[in-house]
């Protein structure tokens, strides 16, 4: 717990008795999901796998290591990129407007695990593309030419996701969303469902 509360500046404090055990609780269910994010993972891709040819669901293994590691690299990114510029920023806020914090370990708990989880989910974003091509859902090409519309939507849940109004956090968020979607077509061209050939119309020479 001390680790998670080192950006503050100021002391956490409890106002029930109970507050302190059930947010250990808390830490100790979040860091359960996180260590059972491959098993998560493999009962998602045995989910989709029955829409998949038979020569895509050799790609099972790859799926599960991917995807934790890139929702482990979110939880981490938030964990150490974000949550410490928006802890400073907005207990600096209120500080600078002449008010004391005084702030309970279950909401400062709730405030990192909300958003741990949330840019772990949202690091998925080039395992889910990749799924929605194989699926023969969406086509590099079809991605491809809708990006400047995924780069606003991007900076519409960075904008969301951040919890703080400056453009540097939403910034450290949207460009990591940006890399994660041209990944995710990369991945697409080459795992995703090929198109397949149409066969000549009857009566004209192929």
């Amino acid at each position: 717990m001390r680790f998670l509360s080192r950006h503050l500046k100021t002391e956490l404090v409890f106002t029930t008795p109970t507050e302190a055990f059930w947010t250990y609780m808390k830490v100790a269910m979040i860091m359960g999901v996180f260590i059972a994010i491959p098993a998560i993972l493999w009962n998602v891709w045995a989910f989709v796998a029955p829409g998949l040819h038979k020569h895509e669901q050799k790609y099972a293994a790859p799926f599960v290591i991917v995807g934790s590691f890139l929702f482990l690299a979110g939880g981490a990114f938030a964990l150490f990129v974000i949550i410490p510029f928006a802890i400073n920023f907005l207990v600096s806020f209120g500080q600078d407007q002449g008010l004391k914090p005084m702030i309970t370990i279950s909401s400062y708990i709730d405030f990192i695990i909300k958003f741990t989880l949330a840019f772990g989910v949202v690091f998925e974003l080039p395992v889910a593309i990749t799924l929605l091509s194989m699926l023969g859902i969406v086509t590099p090409q079809f991605l491809s030419k809708n990006r400047k519309y995924a780069i606003l939507i991007n900076f519409i849940v960075a904008a969301v996701l951040t919890p703080t109004p400056d453009m540097i956090n939403q910034t450290l968020m949207a460009g990591p969303l940006c890399i994660l979607y041209e990944l995710g077509i990369i991945a697409a061209r080459v795992f995703g469902r090929k198109p397949t050939a149409t066969a000549p119309a009857e009566g004209k020479p192929s």
